[in-house]
């Protein structure tokens, strides 16, 4: 089983951070945070490393029935959204399966939720 879906766009890298985001409010999903890797990498490395984007994306319904389930599955939220740079104007689109992220946790409420999640994602990835 893939722990992640993803789809690759012929886009420039900023544009299909903006694309992404607009693509997961339609779906419910805000932004918490961004991480710019490329950056990071820079900085606390010195190293080179190609435009990475992750985006914390959460859904504040599916995100309550989450807690309300297992209220340490906070641990493994938000659901992380790559935007991922191959090559000038082509970027890879990859999410989190949240059926596999939390198929270790033994509870079948949290099961229902994640599948819940992982038919929105799938969603939103084959509709970019």
């Amino acid at each position: 089983m893939s722990y992640y879906f993803s789809r690759n766009l012929d886009m420039p890298f900023a544009a299909a951070i903006e694309h992404v985001t607009k693509k997961l409010a339609g779906k419910g999903f805000g932004i918490l945070t961004r991480i710019d890797v490329q950056h990071t990498m820079k900085v606390k490395l010195g190293v080179d490393f190609k435009p990475y984007m992750i985006l914390g994306a959460c859904n504040p319904h599916f995100a309550w029935r989450a807690l309300q389930a297992e209220d340490k599955i906070g641990a493994m939220l938000p659901c992380n959204v790559i935007v991922t740079e191959i090559s000038p104007g082509k970027v890879e689109i990859a999410a989190v399966d949240p059926a596999a992220a939390m198929g270790s946790v033994k509870n079948p409420a949290l099961a229902e939720t994640a599948k819940d999640v992982q038919l929105l994602l799938r969603e939103l990835i084959s509709e970019l």
